[in-house]
């Protein structure tokens, strides 16, 4: 536009009116798609895991007549939780605790002890070369393969002839061996104990039991929670090796003890006590669900340990 004194001003551009195409959405690189049928599948499989601990929780909140009178996925009017927690630790003169301190000296001792094994089996399995090994490794796959059920009768048998059945070895000690935990243990040493690092310890003049215990535990952490984790939960559901082995009720651990509770009312004169064995029940995987979230960070890297080769 030319003003009178000659000079020109330039003019503002002129908007067009034409409509502008949208450039497509580029998806950007290593960020996973998203799947509508996935997500409703991860749904469904969330509900079903969720909805027995959801209906425990509630049906814990009842009592006996309670439980009768209401919706099962629902509260009653009266919340007896509390009620039901004091009378689930004194019925039977308080049987439930000593349940409760039995199972926890099965999983101290069980599941630490086998625990302990697996790593110093893996550790060696993974870091030292011996004349049959392969064979090791063979025998511990099929030991994996077998079923725990399936070797019940002959521990049974075979702790009979000792004289340990009915005592509390006669728990312990067949929980001391767990074949997954010591292929767990060799898979995760095999990757995260670097060879060179054991060596420079080794050069420094430190022996095989300091090289082991300052050397290489610290970096067996996170898959030795792992294992205490998978061991921890297979002795504290433990219930038929428990079922064979035991008769004095005195070292029943929780699993047998609640079976026992809930079987006394097809007994004659038995009482029935639903609402205490759903209140021990929910008492009983409180401290799995509890390990699990407080030691979450450790097992998730123990399992990934070994999933990708570089």
């Amino acid at each position: 536009m030319t003003t009178t004194t000659g000079s020109v001003r330039p003019t503002a551009p002129l908007k067009s009116d034409a409509p502008r195409l949208r450039s497509p959405r580029r998806r950007i690189p290593g960020r996973p798609r998203r799947s509508v049928l996935l997500t409703v599948l991860t749904g469904v499989v969330l509900v079903y895991s969720l909805l027995p601990l959801v209906w425990l929780l509630i049906s814990a909140t009842k009592s006996q007549q309670g439980l009768a009178r209401s919706f099962g996925l629902w509260f009653d009017g009266n919340f007896e939780l509390w009620h039901n927690i004091g009378e689930t630790f004194t019925y039977q003169d308080g049987v439930f605790g000593r349940w409760l301190l039995n199972t926890l000296l099965y999983v101290v001792v069980g599941a630490g002890g086998a625990t302990f094994l697996a790593v110093l089996g893996g550790y060696a399995l993974a870091k030292f070369a011996f004349p049959g090994k392969r064979a090791v490794f063979a025998v511990v796959i099929g030991a994996v393969a077998v079923p725990g059920t399936a070797l019940a009768v002959p521990t049974f048998l075979m702790f009979s002839k000792m004289g340990l059945t009915d005592t509390p070895w006669a728990v312990i000690i067949p929980s001391l061996i767990s074949p997954f935990g010591l292929y767990l243990m060799w898979v995760f040493a095999t990757e995260a104990i670097p060879t060179e690092l054991m060596e420079a310890a080794r050069i420094d003049g430190a022996s095989e039991l300091r090289t082991f215990f300052q050397v290489a535990l610290p970096l067996l952490a996170p898959g030795t929670v792992t294992v205490l984790l998978f061991t921890t939960v297979a002795t504290w559901n433990n219930y038929f090796l428990p079922l064979i082995m035991l008769k004095d009720p005195d070292w029943y651990p929780l699993t047998l003890g609640l079976d026992s509770w809930n079987k006394q009312a097809q007994t004659a004169g038995g009482e029935a006590i639903p609402h205490l064995v759903l209140t021990g029940s929910l008492l009983t995987i409180v401290p799995l669900i509890a390990a699990f979230l407080l030691l979450q960070k450790y097992w998730q890297s123990g399992l990934s340990a070994g999933s990708v080769k570089e």
